[in-house]
This record gives C-alpha cells, sequence and structure tokens, in this order.
C-alpha cells in the first residue's frame, strides 16, 4: 500500500470565518479544526472575510495568528495582525463563513477562487454555483417532493398536492433560520407566506412534510465524497426543526440502506466539484440539503462515536497540501 504524502514541514492554514470570539469553543466545528491543526503543529490564522482583497491579482489578506486554549479552556490568544500574500505565505485556506450567502459572502468567496497556489476548501467556484438548497435538487428523485417559487398561489397549490401541510424554508438561511412547518387550517398562514416570500418577492422552497422528522433528522458528514461520520438530531417535542441550537438532541446514528444509496449518487459529484468537507441532511431516506458553506456536526459525532473527526480532516488537508 502506498504511503499517503504528509508535509515536510508545518503549515499555514488560513479559516476564514465569522468573529473566532462568537464561537462555541466546545460545539464549534470549526474551532475543532482549528485546535487540531494547532495541535499538529501548524499555524492557525483568523481572517475576517471583510479583510480579504486583491493587488495586482494577488490575493491578501490581513490576518491574525492565534492560538487555542485546548479542551474546556476558551482562552484565544491573537498574535500581530499583518497582510498576508495568500499564494506565497498560505498553504491552505478554509472558507468556513455561515450563511447568509449575501453579497459580501459571495465577494469574500469570489476573491479566494483567485488563489493559484493557495489550496481553498472547499473549492471557491462551487461554492458560488451551488445554493446549499437547490444542490439537492440535482438529485431531485432522492428528494421528498419539492417546489422552489415566490408566488404564494403556487405555494397554495404545492400544498394541497401534499394533502395540506408542507415545510417552507428560505434558500440562502442557516441553522434553521426561517423554516415554517404549515398547515391548510392555520390562520396565520397567507401571512407567513407573505412574510417568507417577502409579498411574492423572494424565491424559497417548499417541501413535502415528512412525519419521520419526529424520529429525527440525520445529518451525514461526507470528506472528499465518503462518510466519515453521522448523528440523528431529534425535534424537541413542540418543534418541527431538529437543529440542535434550537433543542434537537443528538443521538448516535448509524447509515442505514437509504443513506448509502443516497452518498452512492451524491458523493462522486461532490468530490468532482471540490466540496471537499459537506454535510448532508436526510429525513426518513429522503435527501433534504447538501450542506457546502461550513457544514457543522463534528463535535455530536466525536462525543456519540468516541472518534476524533477533526484529526481525520486535518491529516486530509496535510496529504493535500504534501501532493500539490
Amino acid at each position: 500500500m502506498t504511503a499517503t504524502p504528509t508535509p515536510d514541514s508545518p503549515l499555514t492554514l488560513a479559516f476564514v470565518m465569522d468573529p473566532v470570539e462568537a464561537e462555541h469553543m466546545e460545539g464549534s466545528t470549526t474551532i475543532g479544526l482549528m485546535r487540531e491543526a494547532q495541535h499538529r503543529g501548524h499555524t492557525v490564522l483568523y481572517v475576517d472575510p471583510a479583510d480579504l482583497g486583491v493587488d495586482a491579482g494577488r490575493v491578501r489578506a490581513e490576518a491574525v495568528p492565534i492560538e487555542l486554549g485546548s479542551g474546556s479552556n476558551s482562552t484565544i490568544r491573537r498574535g500581530q495582525a499583518r497582510i498576508y500574500d495568500l499564494d506565497h505565505e498560505i498553504d491552505v485556506a478554509f472558507q468556513r463563513k455561515d450563511p447568509p450567502v449575501d453579497r459580501d459572502f459571495i465577494i469574500a468567496t469570489q476573491i479566494l477562487d483567485i488563489c493559484d497556489r493557495t489550496i481553498v476548501l472547499n473549492r471557491p467556484a462551487s461554492v458560488i454555483a451551488f445554493n446549499e438548497k437547490l444542490l439537492a435538487l440535482q438529485f431531485a428523485d432522492l428528494m421528498p417532493p419539492t417546489r422552489v417559487a415566490r408566488k404564494i398561489s403556487d405555494l397554495r397549490e404545492f400544498m394541497a398536492e401534499q394533502g395540506g401541510e408542507m415545510i417552507v424554508k428560505p434558500l440562502d438561511g442557516k441553522g434553521g433560520e426561517g423554516i415554517f412547518h404549515l398547515t391548510k387550517d392555520d390562520r396565520n398562514l397567507g401571512s407567513v407566506l407573505e412574510q417568507s416570500t417577502e409579498f411574492g418577492t423572494r424565491t424559497v422552497m417548499a417541501q413535502q412534510y415528512l412525519p419521520a422528522i419526529r424520529t429525527g433528522d440525520k445529518r451525514i458528514l461526507l470528506l472528499e465524497g465518503e462518510p466519515i461520520g453521522a448523528v440523528l438530531r431529534v425535534p424537541a417535542q413542540f418543534e418541527s426543526r431538529a437543529n440542535l441550537h434550537v433543542g434537537g438532541k443528538a443521538i448516535k446514528a448509524q447509515l442505514d440502506d437509504d443513506d448509502r444509496r443516497i452518498i452512492a449518487r451524491v458523493g462522486p459529484f461532490l468530490k468532482d466539484h471540490g466540496l471537499f468537507f459537506v454535510g448532508i441532511d436526510v429525513i426518513g431516506g429522503k435527501l433534504t440539503e447538501i450542506n457546502v458553506t461550513s457544514p457543522t456536526g463534528v463535535k455530536e459525532i466525536n462525543a456519540l462515536d468516541q472518534t476524533k473527526l477533526e484529526a481525520l480532516i486535518i491529516a486530509r488537508v496535510e496529504a493535500l497540501a504534501a501532493a500539490r
């Protein structure tokens, strides 16, 4: 067996992300990746997306070297900020900015796409090209019935086709924000649809309500298209959303035949498009979302499976850098 190449010297890794101090030190997947890189002797830099720029065709960023405390230690020690030339001084850049995918997000990602030598994960062109909600529709036969529309009449028609209930979600949100479980008898139905679509001017996604959500929404993490772990997120009693930060409970999960069938289709596509680290969501054997911007779940899977996924991820990053 050929040995996996590893870098001869420590790497410099930049994390383009939301303010590092605002991250949950024990629950954040990004913090976990940063700590693991630091543990392996690599230099870790924090970059605010607003501090990315281009000078004479070269991507530059004001970056801050940081050191993170281990375990429950939430200490963040900042070094001296300075301007870095990414292609000359940074080996790998992680784009870990959370949605919404707004103008500023797109500009930062497009700037990272200019990099030539620096490895950017996930591939910027693919992050821009594939909306997290709409990407799943590349595999519509794996999904529940879904309609994308902005006309309220279209959404009401879809609800009727689904037996009088549906899920409505924004196309650019995160963490369950703006997701509604709607029923035909809800007196607030018209108002909710008006607000969701901004009175018919904002396109949303409507999906068939899947009763299987009561037993959980499975988040499956894929590394270069291959599964590395899964967690079942079970919604609280009076919630339709299973997201952990709104009360969902993390339960140990195994892959089943439906999961493997979905991964067999989706995985090669993700790898081919440079989507290095991705989280897909599956409810009742149906694909509902493909999360490509800043997928989470590492900490929960680690705790449930007694594993250390961040070590697997950073080891693969080392191999990519060594093979470059």
